[in-house]
Formats: C-alpha cells, structure tokens, sequence
C-alpha cells in the first residue's frame, strides 16, 4: 500500500483498479450510472417538493471511491447527461430545473471533497468515514437549499423544514451503511493482501 502513496496523499479504493486513462474513463462513467440507477429509488416525502432517492448515497459512495478527481467528473458527467435530456435523475427525469436540482449540481462538489478526503485517510475507519459523509451531505445541503427557495419563492426556514429536517433519518441511515462499507472493504483488502 505504501507504494501507492504520495506526499500524504492515500490511494482510494479506485487506485486499486489495474489501467489508466481507460480505467477512469470507465469508473467515472460507472459512477454516473450507478448515481443513476439510485435515483430511481424514489419515496416521496409529505409536504415536501423534494423526494428521498438513493442518489444522495451514490453520489457521496462514488466520491470516496474514485478520489476528488474522478468522483467530481462522474458527477459532472452525471450532471450533464441529465441536464441534456437523458432521464436518469430521480424516478426518470432530466433537465436542470425545479426544486431537487440545486441538489445534483452539488453532487459535483461533494464528489470532490469526499474524494479529497479519502485520499487522506477519510474513508479508512468508520468514524471518519463517518465525518466525511456528513460533510458531504453539507455541501449537497449548500447548493440544495438556496435553489430550493429559488424555485418554490419560499424562505430559509421553510426550505429548510422541506430541504433538509425531513431527510436526516434518512442520511443518518446512509451515513451508517457508509461508514461500515468503505472501512470494511479497505479491512478486507489489507487481510488480502497479507494472505497473498
């Protein structure tokens, strides 16, 4: 593993994958597609104009696997498909209008900054996996909100109790999975390689 390290920087669970410039272009087209095929995991929340998908999770999921770089570009990627018209936001939509978009456009910053912080480490045990879930979803929460109120004419407080109170269980859940997984999987790649 040391490697593939460099000046503080980790690999991330995508730098495992022999290949280079195919490799990428393949891992950021299947994380675009994998953040697709999440969002047709729809459930509507009462009251709000936002549903619960499976994107969110995807989206933060392909982040710390492919690093800053190739997670920011498969949600660009993902971002750009869905706004040219292929229905692949949530339950088969397209375009970059109404209330969830301000969500998918910060898909491609959280992207990069779970990215970043895999590549230091914060993918590695379930309590900074953890932390850097949750500063994902902040920065989903950041671009989410503000184009929430843009498109519904409503204030902080109300965007807020539709944008974000009703989807905490929900990213508590995710956060939950996600903290098991990423760290899981590096466990089982190091007991792996020493049995190898």
């Amino acid at each position: 593993m040391s490697s593939l390290s460099v000046a503080g920087h980790r690999p991330v669970l995508a730098d495992l994958v022999p290949g280079a410039l195919v490799r990428d272009a393949i891992l950021v087209a299947g994380g675009a597609a994998l953040t697709g095929v999440a969002a047709q995991i729809v459930i509507p929340v009462p009251g709000s104009p936002v549903p619960m998908t499976g994107q969110t999770f995807a989206a933060l999921l392909v982040g710390a696997a492919l690093g800053w770089k190739r997670g920011a570009l498969s949600m660009a990627l993902y971002l750009a498909v869905g706004a040219a018209g292929v229905g692949w936001f949530q339950g088969g939509s397209s375009g970059l209008f109404g209330p969830s978009a301000g969500y998918i456009v910060g898909f491609v910053f959280a992207g990069a900054l779970v990215g970043a912080l895999a590549g230091r480490g914060g993918d590695r045990t379930p309590l900074r996996m953890a932390g850097t879930m949750v500063l994902g979803n902040l920065v989903i929460y950041s671009f989410g909100v503000p184009w929430l109120m843009a498109s519904t004419g409503s204030g902080l407080s109300t965007a807020l109790q539709h944008g974000v109170v009703p989807f905490l269980i929900g990213d508590a859940l995710k956060i939950a999975v996600a903290a098991a997984l990423l760290p899981g999987t590096w466990a089982l790649i190091s007991r792996f390689r020493k049995d190898a």
